[in-house]
């Protein structure tokens, strides 16, 4: 494709003719092989940095050899996150039987870590047939290079948020948006997108309004109205649950600070590595049903996205632990509560191990989709 006319270069993923360059450019990046370094060769590296640079070059040349198209790149990922998955989590999931495979859907999702939320719902998307999403991620996770040219090989597409006034965020904003459209209503496959910037730390899944208005930018104004577009969107509410989340500590933290909170360098890497790399226990995945026309506005889709992540989000039974402790109370509520893989005693345990200070944060987190269901009764 003439790169005069691909209007979305700049933020869509890499397309399979692009993945040779971008392959040879991480392969002789010298921050990608500092950071597989680190983490593969830690004790060895800091002794010996040189030597452990060289050493993963060499292994990401072997690695890298046979990757030529998005599909292989996926295939080379598709082991580790296997491994992952076997080792930290057991996985479950529903409502995917109802969905067409050869459809473009737009998934809604509700947000719980950086990286685990997108890929687990690609594992599931794939053994059942389905197409893999394009993944909504945010320029602040992308400071580098590498990072960069890493998740564009594995289908993301960029969320430009480090922008300098309103005038270049609408425009960004637009973009994106027509992007998004052009995606689903050309059948090129499911995109992923997170209900609301960031993760839902404090446990509360609620859609904001200003993703479902940047979706709307889409249409043109004097031909098509909101529900015209968002019905030719298919949006597709995904409600993600995790037994134990690996970074509730971290989370809490965060929240303790309040707005004071400042990032250190290289946070958000550190949290992927901790999601991906912690305890989940069992985590399940619940596709809703397609939007209908009767969300005719963005307040009404933000209500459907809501509901049926509120209705379809599984509650383990950290979630109830967490809810009786706070409220200082025995009661089991009318609720579905599901077992997990740790005892209520390994659970408070894992409370108690956090700062005083920030337990009540970290059971909130676990306790509020249960606070939210009996709402919701």
């Amino acid at each position: 494709m003439d790169e005069a006319k691909d209007t979305f270069a700049d933020i869509r993923p890499y397309r399979d003719d692009e993945v040779p360059a971008v392959i040879s450019r991480l392969q002789q990046d010298p921050g990608l092989a500092n950071a597989l370094a680190a983490w593969k060769l830690g004790p060895l590296h800091r002794w010996l940095p040189g030597l452990t640079r060289w050493l993963v070059g060499r292994w990401l040349r072997g690695r890298f050899r046979a990757l030529t198209n998005i599909d292989a790149v996926q295939m080379e990922v598709k082991p580790l996150l296997d491994n992952m998955i076997s080792e930290t989590a057991e996985l479950s999931v529903e409502g995917l039987e109802q969905l067409d495979p050869g459809q473009s859907w737009l998934f809604i999702s509700n947000h719980r870590d950086i990286t685990l939320d997108p890929a687990l719902t690609n594992r599931m998307l794939h053994e059942a047939g389905h197409r893999t999403v394009m993944i909504a991620i945010g320029d602040n996770l992308l400071k580098e290079r590498w990072v960069a040219d890493l998740m564009r090989l594995n289908k993301s597409f960029i969320v430009r948020r480090a922008l300098s006034g309103p005038r270049e965020l609408l425009a960004a904003s637009r973009h994106l948006a027509q992007f998004i459209r052009t995606m689903i209503a050309g059948n090129h496959g499911p995109i992923w997108l997170a209900q609301r910037e960031g993760r839902a730390k404090d446990g509360v899944d609620s859609t904001e309004p200003a993703v479902i208005k940047m979706l709307s930018l889409a249409r043109d104004r004097q031909t098509e109205s909101v529900a015209d577009l968002l019905m030719e969107l298919r949006i597709v509410p995904v409600a993600i649950a995790y037994e134990l989340d690996p970074c509730d500590g971290a989370k809490a933290a965060e929240r303790a600070a309040g707005s004071g909170y400042i990032k250190a360098e290289q946070e958000d890497v550190l949290s992927i590595g901790r999601g991906i790399t912690g305890q989940k226990g069992r985590v399940h995945l619940s596709f809703g049903t397609p939007l209908t026309s009767e969300a005719t506005d963005v307040d009404a889709v933000v209500q459907a996205i809501d509901s049926q992540i509120v209705a379809r989000y599984r509650l383990f039974e950290t979630a109830l632990w967490a809810w009786q402790r706070l409220e200082q109370t025995d009661e089991r509520p009318a609720l579905t509560i599901h077992r997990g893989t740790v005892s209520r005693d390994e659970f408070h345990a894992r409370i108690d191990a956090l700062p005083e200070a920030h337990r009540a944060l970290a059971l909130a987190m676990y306790a509020n989709p249960l606070r939210r269901a009996l709402e919701a009764r």
